[in-house]
């Protein structure tokens, strides 16, 4: 995978592993937490072209998984409607999930395989699936086990390598706006 995408170019500039079938747009805009790496698994599209996509510790993403922080306008095409989303730590997206503009999900949410997730469940501790998704189950919040990595990184860097990065990353940002 480090060759695809560091010597092909396959998504190179990303600080994290990314497939080379995946793609992942605008990576300063894609904020990962410990053991995360959007667009790790094949066939990933990661799309935070204008929107902010945010991913806590500990969550895995499955193959063929779309999300996406920005929309076209009904109304006109051209126009893009962005609205960040916001993933909590240790949750688990299933092959072939899609989470749509503007969705907040909680820590230890878990969804199924296939499902279209079109509104948040900020709560999480949740078992979520199906077109629209809906709850299928409640978690024990007393069974779910937090965790830590003793090495923390965040992709190719540390921890603190990788808030040094995104700081001096949306640092020049803020100077090209």
């Amino acid at each position: 995978m480090w060759y695809a995408q560091k010597i092909l170019g396959h998504n190179r500039s990303a600080p994290w592993p990314v497939h080379f079938t995946s793609r992942v747009f605008n990576w300063k805009n894609i904020i990962t937490g410990i053991d995360t790496s959007p667009g790790y698994s094949p066939g990933n599209y990661i799309s935070a072209i204008y929107g902010e996509i945010t991913i806590g510790n500990y969550t895995q993403i499955g193959p063929n998984v779309a999300i996406i922080a920005d929309n076209h306008n009904v109304y006109d095409t051209r126009e893009h409607i962005s609205k960040d989303v916001v993933i909590g730590s240790y949750c688990w997206i299933g092959f072939g999930a899609i989470i749509l503009p503007g969705v907040v999900l909680g820590d230890f949410t878990i969804v199924a395989a296939g499902s279209v997730v079109t509104r948040s469940f900020p709560e999480g501790y949740c078992v979520i699936g199906g077109n629209v998704a809906a709850i299928i189950k409640k978690l024990d919040t007393a069974k779910c086990k937090k965790f830590e990595n003793e090495y923390k990184y965040v992709g190719y860097y540390t921890f603190d390598d990788y808030s040094k990065l995104m700081e001096k990353v949306r640092g020049e940002d803020d100077k090209h706006s």
